[in-house]
């Protein structure tokens, strides 16, 4: 975060810096080198949510512009994102991030992680992606904690605007993830990450022989009530209306299950517990009968929205927004424009394959910046 502002957010003196570039002195006891941020933001070591801003020296560097492009710029900053700025970086590409309102994506969120290969002990969701930027900065990779608004991909090289700065860019790299719909409530906001999930197959196996909610009616709450039950000793499944909106294979699943216990006409009014989830307040929409439940969390299954945002008018997408790409690629409709990660996932929606397609971005977006320049 900028002294005295918010991520994304450029103060007047760094307006009128312009074309500085900030960076910190890491010393020689950070090994992985400084993490290089532009404009107003500054380069320093990662540490937890924030970054070190002692010893910032200001560097003049050139501007993007339509004569002197960025080779590629990538938007987003999880598993993604940063596993293609890794493999772009390692290539001599030389990528930009912008890392988005969520810097890290939805891992952030995450407490434990024990599901991602090379942590035989586990690893919380900050400090891996923490990991993730520290490799990525190490081969160059610089970052910018900007948003993208609006891009034009009518003509090349491709012309984007954050809230903050503007560029070109010779191809485009979409990492922007998905984000999963929560109810809105406070509490479930506050105890997220601590008993409050969006993905059971990540935080199913720290529920052993507890007792669980999910909310939700579709094919995707049907799973992942059945899931849960490999763990779980209860799992209660609240639906809004009085039937399920899952396929019959599905639902049959779901009665057929003697671990899971059907709330029909139910949602979640609160969720409660001061440190960690410890209940759920239920209402039900019919009678509007209130009760309590003790649970050990809460798990949401009411689908994810795609982060597409300003590239939704240019790209192919599905009619729930995900981007479509070309079979066994992440290159979509428009040349030198790659989409990786759950912004055109909605199938396994996991840090692993999210940062898979990241690496067949970068190698892609490689491959076509070298073909071009063989064209011209």
């Amino acid at each position: 975060m900028v002294a005295g502002g918010q991520p994304g957010i450029v103060s007047a003196k760094a307006r009128d810096i312009g074309t500085k570039r900030c960076h910190a002195d890491m010393g020689e006891s950070v090994p992985m080198g400084p993490l290089l941020y532009l404009g107003s933001r500054v380069h320093g070591k990662s540490i937890g949510a924030g970054y070190s801003t002692d010893s910032l020296v200001e560097e003049s560097v050139p501007v993007s512009t339509p004569e002197n492009p960025e080779k590629v710029v990538i938007f987003g900053s999880g598993p993604a994102g940063l596993t293609a700025a890794i493999y772009a970086a390692r290539a001599d590409l030389e990528p930009l991030v912008y890392e988005g309102m969520q810097p890290g994506g939805q891992l952030t969120t995450t407490t434990d992680v024990e599901n991602y290969p090379g942590f035989a002990d586990g690893v919380t969701g900050p400090d891996l992606m923490d990991v993730f930027k520290s490799q990525a900065a190490r081969f160059g990779t610089r970052f910018s904690m900007d948003t993208v608004e609006d891009i034009d991909l009518s003509s090349w090289p491709y012309h984007y605007r954050c809230s903050a700065e503007e560029g070109w860019a010779q191809s485009v790299i979409i990492a922007t993830g998905a984000s999963a719909r929560y109810l809105g409530l406070e509490n479930e906001t506050r105890l997220r990450g601590y008993g409050v999930s969006a993905c059971a197959t990540c935080d199913a196996f720290f529920y052993r022989d507890k007792v669980v909610a999910v909310v939700g009616g579709g094919d995707s709450a049907a799973e992942e009530a059945s899931f849960l039950t490999k763990f779980a000793s209860h799992v209660y499944l609240l639906v809004r209306r009085d039937e399920m909106r899952a396929s019959k294979i599905m639902q049959q699943r779901v009665f057929d299950n003697e671990k899971i216990e059907v709330l029909w006409s139910s949602g979640v009014i609160d969720v409660l517990g001061d440190n960690v989830v410890t209940g759920i307040r239920v209402g039900n929409n019919q009678s509007g009968e209130e009760k309590d439940l003790d649970v050990d969390g809460l798990f949401l299954a009411i689908g994810h929205t795609p982060n597409a945002g300003p590239f939704a008018k240019w790209l192919e997408h599905d009619e729930t927004g995900y981007l479509r790409t070309k079979p066994d690629s992440t290159q979509t409709n428009i040349e030198g424009v790659f989409a990786c990660g759950d912004v055109q996932d909605n199938v396994y929606r996991q840090a692993i394959t999210a940062a898979g397609t990241g690496c067949m971005a970068a190698l892609e977006a490689e491959r076509w910046l070298e073909e071009r320049s063989h064209a011209s």
